[in-house]
């Protein structure tokens, strides 16, 4: 280009630029009009945003800014909590002072909850034609948004392949609770950043097939070991980890690689000596074995070394090449008494019934590792499937919040005045196979970030949506005036990991909450709670564990079967026994997802201290050796989908409280009993003084009644007496059947 053709070319440039001005005024006049016809309709009595907006070209957030009336009402300012005294004596913790004004939430809408309708209407529907939330319930979405609405323990805990946990203790409810202060995603785009999922990390379809190891199985109390079709009786001595390897290395071969404890606990045997059950068994662990060593490594197995754990601990050994643990069979289920061939018929059993859905199934060392390796196994293989590469992991900083907001099962302990000091009856149900009733849907890929503002600019149709989509929200929370009934949102207590469900009118709290529990609280069958969205994950709705957990709903029912119809009794009770394997695989299977900052457990010789890395806890010694243990973070964990395990329990907690039995045409749960009736929760069961005539059809997530204790009696104060009565309670219901037939 030569200096003429630059100059031609300015002037046609200038001519492009006057053109632009000229449409741009045009333009601009366009959309003065358009502005002036949305205020104009903004006028109408029902107008709705979100029919404005597509007709003018517009994101419903524009519409607001022009008609702010047409947007989620401001909130007012959260209603003030008096403030309590300071706790004397045992008057138990003084309520909390109002919360200092935080950041403004956006309204969430009401929501109506849908009536029981006639049977013959109950018909199935596809489930990508209705709404579902995580209780189990099916909602249509012309149902979904009220009239008018302005948006405003049974079981142990989770267990995985690192780590198992024992129950919580029930949280005593006799005050409003002060408590942690729960984490929050960053603002800007370093808290958007937490969405974008753990770099070349997913969980994908394995190519290879696990390798069984041969098992036997020893009544440390009896001496009893079968091994196959071998029985024997061994002289074990006082059981030290010594002598059974001993004893039973000179029964069977060497190619046997777990040792399966099914009664008499030889890690207890020395628990008087010491102050905790921990230190017992780590001291057990721990012991000098001749011979043997700790097992430091085993190619790719990361699960080399023992695992303390009071009630279910794993010890592992190797001795040259060869490798043992010595494991107890609580892991899988209670064998409540039976003999060890029995115990053996059980897990032979239980591979039978899983080898019809899984015909490389390979039963590993715990329920959780086998759940996992099962599930593994349903990801889609075919190419050009939607997750035939994977489900992408979570980022650490999501993983982490998801580990410190999302609680598993509801434990409570209800007391005066909430409910009698003396109780007429004690009556628990218990839900049957309960988190196998909540794996239909499951957020899969990214999350999406919705915070305040932008759950304000959505209508009323994309707020219900998105409360009814696998989700996760921090939200401020108040409890309706005049509510009489228990809590249904937990809030955080004072302890690690710690929930409590504050029930007082007008008091409000910031939380972390499930979909599932959100969504039960804007349409629970009282009245609506105010819940105002502070942040939140929302994922889009998938079915990653539905193939999974059918297929062991389905070996779990033929086992059930089997118990009920077999002509042997040892075959009727190892098919029972069974059954409780399957249920334990999917409930630490779903635990095994949450995944738990790694935590190394190690000794030293006492005299040794310095060889204990800075960080480290101490958590026990015998005076010979010094235990400790230490959080190693999250490891790259394939398979670690924490938001499945939230999605699962906000589900359960929810039902506990109101769910609709399908069959039936009915609502069941604690919100469905009388107030004062509610005397504790223990994850899937509510202990009540009602006789909830609730039906049973022995399907997962239906009520049994599993302890029914006449009174009048004292209620509970503790877990332990709690426990206690739950004992009587199963006593009295058994004879009373056993005197019925």
């Amino acid at each position: 280009m030569d200096s003429k053709e630059f100059t031609a070319a300015l002037g046609q440039l200038r001519q492009v630029r006057d053109d632009i001005k000229s449409v741009r005024k045009e333009l601009q006049r366009l959309e003065a009009d358009r502005d002036k016809r949305i205020v104009a309709l903004g006028a109408y009595e029902k107008a709705k945003a979100d029919r404005i907006a597509p007709a003018a070209g517009l994101a419903v957030v524009d519409v607001v800014a022009l008609v702010p009336h047409l947007g989620p009402r401001q909130q007012a300012a959260p209603p003030s909590v008096p403030a309590q005294p300071e706790p004397t004596g045992d008057d138990g913790q003084a309520a909390a002072a109002a919360p200092a004004p935080g950041p403004v939430g956006a309204l969430a809408p009401h929501l109506r909850r849908p009536e029981p309708r006639p049977a013959a209407a109950d018909n199935d529907t596809a489930p990508g034609e209705q709404l579902h939330d995580a209780t189990g319930e099916h909602v249509p979405e012309t149902a979904a948004v009220a009239d008018g609405a302005a948006p405003a323990l049974e079981e142990p805990a989770e267990q995985h392949d690192q780590e198992q946990q024992p129950a919580p203790a029930p949280v005593v409810v006799s005050a409003v609770e002060q408590g942690r202060e729960l984490p929050s995603i960053p603002a800007g785009e370093s808290g958007d950043a937490w969405c974008a999922p753990t770099p070349n990390l997913a969980s994908k379809r394995p190519n290879f097939t696990q390798q069984p190891r041969q098992m036997a199985f020893l009544d440390t109390n009896t001496g009893v070991l079968v091994h196959r079709d071998q029985i024997v009786r061994l002289d074990l001595g006082a059981a030290s980890v010594s002598e059974i390897l001993t004893a039973v290395y000179s029964t069977v071969p060497e190619s046997v690689e777990r040792i399966y404890i099914t009664a008499g606990d030889p890690w207890h045997w020395d628990a008087d000596r010491y102050p905790f059950l921990r230190d017992a068994v780590a001291a057990w662990l721990n012991a000098p074995v001749p011979g043997w060593q700790v097992e430091s490594s085993r190619g790719k197995d990361r699960l080399a070394g023992h695992l303390v754990h009071p009630r279910n601990p794993v010890g592992r050994w190797q001795r040259g090449d060869q490798h043992t643990e010595i494991r107890s069979v609580g892991e899988w289920f209670d064998p409540d008494g039976a003999d060890p061939a029995t115990v053996r018929d059980a897990f032979v059993l239980l591979w039978k019934q899983l080898r019809h859905h899984w015909p490389d199934v390979t039963l590993m060392g715990s329920p959780s590792q086998t759940g996992r390796d099962l599930w593994s196994r349903t990801i889609p293989a075919k190419a050009g499937s939607r997750w035939a590469e994977g489900y992408p992991v979570m980022s650490e900083e999501i993983r982490g919040l998801l580990h410190a907001t999302a609680g598993q099962g509801r434990t409570e302990l209800i007391l005066p005045p909430r409910v009698p000091e003396k109780l007429p009856r004690l009556v628990e149900c218990d839900r049957t196979f309960a988190y196998a009733k909540h794996t239909w849907a499951s957020g899969v890929g990214a999350p999406r970030r919705i915070t305040a503002a932008a759950f304000a600019a959505m209508s009323e149709k994309e707020q219900t949506n998105a409360l009814f989509a696998p989700s996760h929200w921090q939200i401020r929370v108040t409890v309706p005036d005049g509510w009489n009934h228990v809590g249904i949102l937990p809030a955080p207590a004072a302890g690690d990991r710690a929930w409590y469900y504050p029930a007082e009118p007008g008091q409000t709290f910031t939380t972390w909450a499930g979909g599932a529990e959100v969504n039960l609280a804007l349409r629970n069958p009282i009245t609506p709670w105010r819940i105002e969205i502070l942040d939140g994950l929302l994922w889009e709705s998938g079915t990653p564990l539905r193939d999974w957990s059918t297929h062991l709903k389905d070996a779990w029912a033929s086992l059930q079967a089997l118990a009920a119809n077999h002509g042997d009794e040892r075959q009727r009770t190892a098919a029972h026994l069974a059954s409780r394997a399957v249920r334990s695989i999917l409930l630490y299977g779903i635990g095994g997802f949450a995944q738990r900052p790694r935590i190394t457990t190690r000794s030293v010789p006492v005299g040794h201290e310095h060889e204990i890395p800075a960080g480290a806890q101490i958590i026990g010694s015998d005076g010979e050796t010094i235990t400790w243990q230490r959080s190693a973070g999250f490891s790259r964990d394939p398979y670690a989908h924490p938001e499945w395990a939230a999605g699962v329990w906000s589900g359960a907690r929810a039902a506990l409280l109101s769910t609709k039995m399908r069959e039936d045409n009915t609502f069941v749960g604690a919100l469905h009993l009388p107030p004062d009736s509610i005397v504790a929760f223990r994850t899937d069961a509510i202990y009540t003084t009602h006789d909830a005539p609730w039906p049973y059809h022995g399907q997962p997530g239906d009520y049994l009644m599993k302890g029914h204790l006449p009174g009048p009696i004292t209620g509970p104060r503790t877990e332990e007496e709690l426990l206690t009565l739950q004992t009587l309670g199963r006593a009295h219901l058994a004879e009373e059947q056993e005197a019925g037939q």
